[in-house]
């Protein structure tokens, strides 16, 4: 029976440990001695597992560890640590090459070293096994092989978990891949789809996001128009979306490790190779700006009611990249925050999601509770829709107002908004 190390113990690696600890023998290897101890306690703060499924998980006797001695006896390495974006908006693949070494260092004959990691076509063979074959004197498809198996979780998603999304997977020969298949068909209810080749696997997953990042674009571009003739953009999108094959999106904010990050990585393997995508780009700016459009239309409203701007108070209903999830990374809640901070708003941020260790990793004030019968916001911004949020009368948002009410509806949710995205 195959031994798996699951490297990086996060929102994608942690359901994937659990799953296979329920068939395999499981080693979960991280980097963050914090996350080794909170797991090994029981708890997971990204709530993609609950305290009785990582029990579980330690019964079956899944053992997480910052040891790399402790990783040596495994047959499979499966990496899902992140790939984050730098400063310049170019791959960062800083986590995915130390992860890689590591494994390097304990590498054997016959190992297989399967990433689910989102890369762009060609990151697995062309960067990371030359760094497999120097850091453990193996030579690949010989004495070791690789896969890719791209991950497909959706934080927050208590439907779509780990087994019950169809899972792409790939080898570096047809015999490898093969068995590749064959150990996460053991584990994946939905099914799996075996890719001809590991750099088709790469690319499948890339452009999954940058297909919903464009299409997100457009209906964000359109909510732009339709504004500035004062025409309801969900009104429009309600009456189109009678058509049968119409597809039915709605205008928001693009943030998360995912959306926002992956077409990155696939424009920069391409402009690399002197092709420039032109439509990718141009819906990642869209997006990075409609952060700064909402932040206008609610200074323009405060405006026009005659409402201060210097020292008004502003109230951001939800901080996380989405709905019902703890999920801080990427928010584009924080770039509409930032705007405002220009015209010398205080702004203060309830969301009941956010524990209150990461309420310190960011540079806002946070409430605990909503203060009704304060009259105290010039206007309130709804960012994310939690289910609470939904339960806002329009009297209670009254009662946190000063003045007539001034509500920025992000998400669609409220009752009687002044204005909807």
């Amino acid at each position: 029976m195959n031994h798996i190390c699951i490297v990086g113990l996060g929102y994608v690696g942690l359901p994937l440990a659990h799953a296979f600890s329920e068939k395999y023998k499981v080693v979960g290897f991280d980097i963050n001695k914090s996350r080794i101890d909170e797991l090994n306690s029981g708890i997971d703060k990204t709530l993609e597992l609950s305290s009785k499924q990582l029990k579980e998980s330690i019964k079956n006797g899944i053992k997480f560890t910052t040891n790399i001695e402790e990783i040596k006896d495994c047959d499979i390495y499966i990496v899902t640590v992140p790939t984050p974006i730098d400063s310049s908006n170019e791959p960062d693949l800083t986590p995915i090459i130390k992860s890689t070494q590591t494994i390097g260092k304990v590498l054997k004959d016959g190992d297989i070293v399967i990433y689910e990691s989102t890369v762009y076509p060609g990151v697995t063979e062309d960067t990371c096994v030359p760094i497999l074959e120097k850091e453990s004197d193996l030579k690949f498809n010989e004495t070791f092989f690789c896969g890719y198996s791209p991950e497909r979780i959706n934080p927050g998603d208590k439907e779509h978990t780990v087994t019950k999304i169809l899972k792409i997977t790939s080898g570096s020969t047809p015999q490898i891949a093969k068995k590749i298949d064959e150990l996460y068909k053991s584990i994946i209810t939905a099914g799996t789809h075996l890719a001809p080749s590991i750099k088709v696997a790469e690319a499948a997953k890339v452009i999954e996001n940058t297909q919903r990042d464009v299409n997100i674009a457009l209906m964000n571009e359109l909510a732009m128009i339709f504004d500035t003739m004062d025409i309801d953009t969900n009104a429009v999108l309600e009456a189109a979306g009678t058509k049968w094959n119409f597809i039915k999106l709605t205008p928001g904010l693009v943030g998360g490790h995912c959306i926002g990050v992956d077409p990155y990585y696939l424009t920069f393997k391409a402009q690399s190779l002197g092709y420039t995508p032109n439509l990718i780009l141009g819906a990642r700016q869209v997006n990075n700006n409609i952060s700064k459009f909402i932040a206008g239309k609610t200074i323009k409203y405060m405006v026009k009611e005659n409402k201060k701007l210097n020292n008004a108070n502003i109230l951001i209903l939800g901080i996380t990249f989405k709905e019902n999830c703890p999920d801080l990374r990427n928010t584009k809640v924080i770039d509409i925050i930032n705007e405002l901070k220009e015209y010398e708003c205080n702004i203060e941020v309830y969301d009941y999601w956010i524990s209150e260790n990461d309420k310190k990793s960011i540079d806002v004030t946070f409430i605990d509770k909503l203060p009704y019968n304060s009259n105290k916001y010039e206007s309130i911004i709804v960012a994310v829709g939690h289910d609470k949020f939904k339960q806002i009368t329009t009297e209670q948002f009254k009662k946190l107002s000063n003045g007539k009410p001034i509500i920025i509806d992000v998400k669609g949710i409220v009752e009687k908004a002044t204005w909807r995205l």
